[in-house]
């Protein structure tokens, strides 16, 4: 983990009136490059190979500038290169992802948010470790695969945007389907309504829902999209899909908002409230937005099944706002959020609060 006294040096000589806002071109930058481009930063996409032409087609969310490398690994040797243009990193799930959390850990580019939040994040025991002590409600463990007696929900670790993942009723569906070369957790399957809670967690912003270190902000929600999952059983029953060989996949391909009945926010904020202390607690605070991953039942009881510590896809639909983001701001995504605490702690003088 690179140590935050090298990232005091690079922002010591960075000319803090001419940051420049840079990601990965993948998942979530077209709201990323949009929203730092309405907060007056410029813009600096990271792409392997070619730049994407798509960013032709949309020029108020196209970078100013590209650098284009032939693997993700390469963006290791151009450290030097990103810290001269004064580049702050924003992290989604494609980059860390394809660059790997260990190649993240190490690059010597200051980045949003704190990186020490990945290890909590990408490991699903200290995730579910860190959930616990949070209070959180979550779907049981199967911690031996030999216990399976209904449903299960079978995860590899990382983000993986549900490529993998398979449900099982029993042991043996467990065996026909895992690959034991990927670490994985078993969760039981949980019937209920998908909502994808995104949170935002300043230090710098003072007025709002207060927690011991800033303050949390609810920006919108959403429900996934995955490949045939939300599909399949057009063709047929349970069984007769089973007895066919045709079996769900959960590869997220799109999102879809959602809003949440107005007498389940005070749980909503509790949650994401308990998850900031106790990250303040663990690893010094995880900054900026996050997404709880929940299955809303029929009693209205949420279940925790995931937690990602950064921007997540599903807030690409919300470019210009939300039902959410609409009553704090106007015409706020969560990209723009991004830039606009970056822009709030360098007037304020506290940019290393907020980045790693």
């Amino acid at each position: 983990m690179i140590d935050l006294n090298r990232i005091a040096e690079l922002i010591g000589d960075y000319d803090l009136s001419d940051v420049v806002i840079a990601t990965v071109c993948s998942h979530s930058s077209l709201q990323i490059f949009d929203g730092a481009r309405r907060e007056g930063f410029k813009t600096l996409g990271l792409c392997i190979g070619n730049a994407p032409r798509f960013y032709d087609a949309f020029p108020r969310a196209k970078p100013d500038e590209f650098l284009c490398v032939d693997s993700y690994a390469d963006f290791l040797n151009h450290a030097d290169e990103l810290t001269e243009k004064n580049v702050i990193l924003i992290p989604h799930g494609s980059l860390v992802e394809y660059l790997g959390h260990k190649n993240f850990e190490k690059l010597e580019v200051p980045t949003f948010g704190n990186r020490r939040v990945l290890e909590w994040e990408i490991d699903r025991e200290k995730q579910r470790t860190w959930l616990g002590r949070a209070g959180i409600t979550m779907p049981r463990k199967i911690s031996d695969p030999s216990d399976i007696k209904g449903p299960v929900m079978v995860k590899y670790h990382g983000a993986k945007g549900g490529r993998g993942f398979f449900v099982a009723k029993t042991h043996q569906e467990f065996e026909d389907g895992i690959d034991n070369t990927q670490p994985y957790t078993i969760q039981e399957f949980i019937l209920g309504t998908r909502y994808y809670l995104h949170y935002f967690h300043s230090p710098i912003v003072k007025k709002g829902y207060q927690l011991s270190n800033g303050t949390l902000e609810m920006l919108s929600m959403d429900r996934r999209v995955e490949s045939n999952a939300d599909e399949i059983f057009r063709l047929g029953s349970p069984k007769e899909l089973e007895s066919s060989g045709i079996n769900p996949t959960f590869v997220v391909t799109g999102n879809m908002p959602l809003v949440a009945r107005e007498s389940l926010m005070p749980k909503i904020f509790e949650m994401g409230e308990a998850v900031v202390e106790e990250s303040i607690k663990l690893f010094g605070g995880m900054i900026g937005p996050f997404c709880l991953e929940t299955v809303l039942t029929d009693k209205l009881e949420f279940r925790v099944f995931e937690l990602s510590a950064r921007i997540v896809a599903g807030t690409n639909f919300f470019v210009s706002g939300s039902p959410y983001a609409d009553l704090i701001y106007d015409n706020m995504s969560t990209g723009r959020r991004i830039a606009r605490e970056i822009k709030l702690a360098i007037e304020q003088r506290r940019l290393q609060e907020i980045i790693s």
